[in-house]
């Protein structure tokens, strides 16, 4: 027999003893689940999720350490640490006053400590509720002045004593000076046919217009409506107003955000909340006399909103606006405040008449 085949033989030997003892070892290996790591509850708030507060009522909570290792909890609102407690036992009770915070949902959070490392959380959602019932007013109309049907009014604003409006839909957005005796346009401009046009206003002399969903604020010079400039801007546009300083924006939740005017970067954002709730729906603004005014979406009234702390003051019923101005039109939604002559007009999608009111 040759060396070779004496090789070949030995190799083929090695290979059928090592299986005999290995594959009985494989049949019978019982792999085992890794074992589960449980979490040590250290600390824990004594409330479920949307604790509901009233704007300066003080409201007692607590929360009970469950763990001796815990040496340190910070206790949390919105990201901004309120208190702290060393070396904290058993259960433990805090006050929280709703006058140090803002309006609306918050997070309330508790970073919890082992030896001197944060280790753990625990957080809850809490509601701060306005502590103001609003007062229920009514729009009357002292005069209808001609509005032209075919303009979806979304934004209606007073340069001195010249009219302007925005209206939307695709295809058919423009800025306009109108002529409010007669409802005759002066001067119109188009936008991107691809756009929405959304709410105007007009600060320093220029136009502010933006959009429903493409995310655009155009600037236009108010004497000759030609576009200076388009800025980018994150969500959805509805309603915008100024208070002289900021551009105010809704978007159609209960959220109202002011803005740089060069930058469109948001510098505050409140939520507009009465004494049940949030008003989602926000839609057309108006600034007067230091507060804002804002359509609801679909429905026939008009909220008059702190804008410090986003309380609704007032609410303004407009349904003998509605029956007298709309005609066959949609929803109320243009608010026009002349400083000049301290007259307040209003009007809707596609209406036939803008109403002049008084409130009572």
């Amino acid at each position: 027999m040759s060396r070779a085949r004496r090789i070949s033989i030995i190799v083929v030997l090695v290979i059928l003893i090592g299986a005999y003892f290995i594959i009985p070892l494989i049949d019978n290996f019982d792999p085992k689940e890794p074992e589960q790591v449980t979490e040590i509850e250290l600390a824990k708030f004594n409330f479920l999720d949307d604790v509901t507060l009233k704007y300066g009522t003080i409201k007692e909570l607590s929360f009970t350490v469950k763990d001796k290792s815990v040496n340190k909890i910070e206790l949390l609102i919105s990201d901004s640490i309120v208190q702290t407690w060393n070396s904290p036992v058993g259960k433990i009770t805090f006050e929280l006053n709703p006058s140090k915070l803002t309006l609306g949902a918050q997070e309330i959070k508790l970073n919890i400590f082992s030896n001197n490392k944060l280790v753990s959380e625990d957080s809850r959602l809490i509601r701060v509720l306005s502590d103001i019932k609003p007062q229920q007013i009514t729009a009357k109309v002292v005069s209808l002045l001609p509005h032209n049907t075919l303009h979806f009014t979304q934004g209606l604003e007073f340069y001195g004593n010249e009219l302007f409006e925005g209206t939307g839909q695709y295809n058919e957005s423009k800025v306009m000076k109108i002529d409010l005796s007669t409802g005759n346009i002066q001067k119109s401009v188009s936008i991107d046919p691809t756009c929405f046009g959304e709410g105007i206003t007009i600060f320093n002399d220029k136009l502010y217009e933006i959009t429903w969903k493409e995310q655009k604020c155009f600037v236009y010079n108010v004497q000759t409506l030609e576009l200076e400039k388009t800025i980018n801007y994150v969500g959805e546009g509805w309603g915008l107003c100024n208070d002289g300083k900021n551009i105010i924006m809704s978007d159609g939740s209960e959220r109202i955000y002011f803005r740089n005017p060069n930058t469109f970067e948001i510098v505050k954002t409140i939520e507009i909340y009465d004494n049940v709730g949030p008003r989602i729906n926000l839609n057309e603004l108006e600034y007067i006399d230091g507060k804002i005014y804002a359509n609801v979406w679909q429905e026939n009234y008009i909220l008059v909103i702190d804008p410090t702390l986003g309380k609704i003051e007032r609410i303004l019923n407009c349904a003998s606006v509605i029956a007298q101005a709309r005609g066959t039109g949609e929803v109320l939604n243009g608010i026009a405040y002349n400083k000049s002559n301290k007259k307040l007009y209003l009007t809707g999608k596609n209406w036939n008449k803008i109403a002049e009111v008084v409130l009572k």
